[in-house]
């Protein structure tokens, strides 16, 4: 054989072989994706049940809701440490192993206390993938960052907007610790292709760890310099008022409308809704996020219709509820626009993973306290008007923060 039909022969072997690497690894974050949300909105449509068969009430409700982002933001900021050390596919195969043991252990949960730390294994294995997942898009697909990221996105929604769909009827027919225990499934399969490639990259994961050129995980030094940043610190606020009304919403948008006098069926479904806008809005930000060079108008947007949705919402909860649970899910499009500008606004995938660790667990910081302290503000007030004006105070800090970080400028050079 010549050499130049054995460099050709080599060169398609060598693209074939990173073709399945990119296919496996695909796979496994369109499976992650999937898994990201599970554990939240499975269990919120069933509060109700579970609260009278372990015995809780509205305080540990509370508590259940705080619990998502205060475990994503603790491991949101512990995430790039990990990777440093394990590298990014070792970390997201840990963080699927986390959510898998947590979702399925607690479905047999024997008390509140177990519930809460089982529910807490299973969100912190999230919090890992939230962060490692948008820096692997980069290394994998930085040639097609757009529409790996709108299909990511548009998963991860998907897994917002199915479990609490079923969770009801789950619960009818099976009882509520099979219905939310039967998501652990997902978890064990978005695991299986993460350990194909860990075997896969065997060897590499030291230069990894080590910080050698190549590596994916943001050294010591860049994380320091993004607290300098003000695009960063746009980014984290942007982040964080968008998942501080999120979690809000998820944990307390059911008992709002039962209050009102809707069915828990309903109030279930009226969920998934919230869900499924914010599935429609991801099919198309991440796209117009890389066409436009200063994507602030989406904030806008989104400002307006968060606004609209929270005075129908408080003052016609029971007609329009429809049209008001589906604008606050639109406005919800500034968190697909925050992972998507994770990756725009940084040229490495170093920068991405500190943005994307800063981001996420100063985001996850202050939006953890927004369920607990939005059911403490209707106790004390006894009624929802409170709680939702502090939900509109989060819709003024989101447009400043949204100006910051989409004025077009990289992240390297803002330190």
């Amino acid at each position: 054989m010549s050499v130049a039909a054995k460099n050709e022969t080599d060169e398609r072997e060598n693209a074939s072989t990173l073709l399945r690497g990119r296919l496996l690894v695909f796979t496994a974050i369109v499976l992650s994706a999937l898994t990201l949300r599970a554990a939240v909105t499975s269990i919120s449509p069933l509060f109700g049940r579970v609260g009278a068969d372990l015995h809780f009430g509205s305080t540990v409700i509370g508590i259940v809701g705080m619990l998502p982002p205060a475990m994503f933001a603790v491991f949101g900021l512990l995430t790039p440490v990990i990777a440093k050390r394990t590298g990014l596919e070792r970390a997201a195969l840990i963080a699927m192993i986390m959510t898998t043991l947590g979702m399925g252990a607690r479905a047999f949960a024997p008390g509140t206390v177990s519930l809460l730390l089982l529910s807490a294994i299973a969100l912190a294995g999230m919090g890992i993938g939230n962060v490692v997942i948008p820096p692997l898009v980069k290394r994998y697909f930085s040639d097609r960052l757009a529409i790996v990221s709108t299909i990511y996105i548009c998963v991860l929604q998907v897994g917002t907007l199915v479990p609490p769909l079923l969770a009801v009827p789950l619960a009818e027919a099976h009882g509520w610790r099979v219905s939310i225990g039967v998501w652990a499934v997902v978890g064990v399969a978005a695991a299986l292709p993460w350990l194909g490639v860990v075997l896969a990259r065997r060897g590499h994961d030291r230069a990894d760890a080590s910080g050698e050129e190549g590596s994916s995980v943001v050294q010591p030094e860049a994380t320091g310099r993004i607290w300098r940043s003000s695009l960063a610190w746009g980014m984290a606020g942007m982040f964080a008022m968008t998942s501080f009304i999120t979690y809000s919403m998820l944990t307390w948008l059911p008992t709002i409308l039962t209050d009102a006098g809707i069915s828990e069926a309903a109030a279930g479904a009226s969920v998934a809704a919230f869900g499924a806008m914010g599935l429609i809005s991801s099919l198309v930000t991440p796209s117009l996020c890389a066409r436009w060079a200063n994507p602030y108008g989406l904030v806008l947007g989104a400002v307006v219709c968060y606004l609209i949705g929270f005075a129908g919402l408080h003052f016609s909860p029971t007609s329009g509820t429809v049209a008001w649970v589906c604008l606050i899910g639109l406005g919800t499009m500034t968190f697909p626009m925050s992972l998507t500008l994770i990756n725009l606004r940084t040229r490495t995938p170093a920068g991405s993973s500190g943005l994307s660790g800063f981001t996420q667990g100063l985001g996850y910081v202050v939006s953890a306290t927004g369920p607990l302290s939005f059911g403490l503000l209707h106790t004390v007030s006894g009624g929802w008007g409170v709680p939702m004006l502090v939900l509109t105070g989060c819709v003024g800090v989101l447009l400043v923060a949204g100006y910051l970080c989409c004025r077009p400028r990289m992240l390297e050079d803002t330190w």
